[in-house]
């Protein structure tokens, strides 16, 4: 086991790891639409933390070496349903080509102005 971290996503905040690789898989912890420069949440509603959420599970696939083409599995928490739409259209331009697996529900997210939360298994390369 192997723990992944980078500052070019958001660091942790509580008593866990941004990623751990096990074996041939990343398993990258949720994230949310928080900016790692300014630790603050995106202006910008559902659209806009969808993106950021992704960019910082882009960097941490990156740190970990591997990439968003080696998802297989993708875990979206909403705080609206009624979002998913706005989150979808976002999500489906960083999986263009062989969607990983997703499952999408609606959960109480930790941080009061979080729209959505996304974390991701992805093979390791």
């Amino acid at each position: 086991m192997q723990i992944v971290r980078t500052e070019r996503a958001p660091l942790p905040i509580g008593p866990y790891s941004q990623a751990v690789r096990a074996g041939d898989f990343i398993f990258i912890s949720g994230q949310v639409g928080v900016n790692p420069k300014t630790k603050a949440l995106v202006i910008g509603g559902i659209e806009a933390q969808t993106r950021q959420a992704l960019e910082n599970i882009k960097s941490i696939l990156d740190a970990a070496g591997s990439s968003l083409e080696e998802a297989v599995k993708v875990t979206v928490l909403l705080r609206n349903m009624k979002d998913f739409k706005k989150m979808n259209d976002v999500y489906s331009s960083y999986f263009k080509k062989n969607p990983p697996a997703r499952t999408t529900a609606q959960a109480q997210l930790p941080l009061a102005d979080a729209f959505v939360e996304i974390d991701v298994i992805a093979r390791s390369v």
